[in-house]
């Protein structure tokens, strides 16, 4: 069960990260309430995962899953370079957050 809370709160990190984007320097009320209730709810719940989860490896986990998440969507939504060395290493940080939880 900790895994799972852990992937929930690394996907709401990716919700909060983008969010920021469209916060305008929390300068629009909606979008900035999201993001602060989606960034609130993933500590939270990291807070939960790392009780059974070692800490260095469910941060990492979590700090992977919103570096991935957030720079794919950054390229699927926003507009930002896809090129071959970026998804490439992208590919590596898969393999690592992958890696991390099969050797837990």
């Amino acid at each position: 069960m900790a895994w799972t809370i852990l992937i929930v709160a690394g996907l709401l990190e990716i919700g909060w990260a983008v969010g920021l984007k469209y916060t305008e320097g929390f300068t629009k009320f909606w979008p900035s309430m999201g993001t602060i209730i989606a960034l609130t709810l993933s500590f939270i719940m990291l807070g939960i995962a790392v009780r059974t989860i070692p800490v260095g490896t469910g941060y990492a986990v979590w700090t992977g899953i919103g570096a991935f998440g957030t720079a794919v969507l950054g390229i699927l939504l926003l507009g930002e370079p896809a090129s071959s060395a970026r998804l490439f290493f992208l590919g590596l940080l898969l393999v690592g957050i992958v890696g991390l939880k099969f050797s837990s």
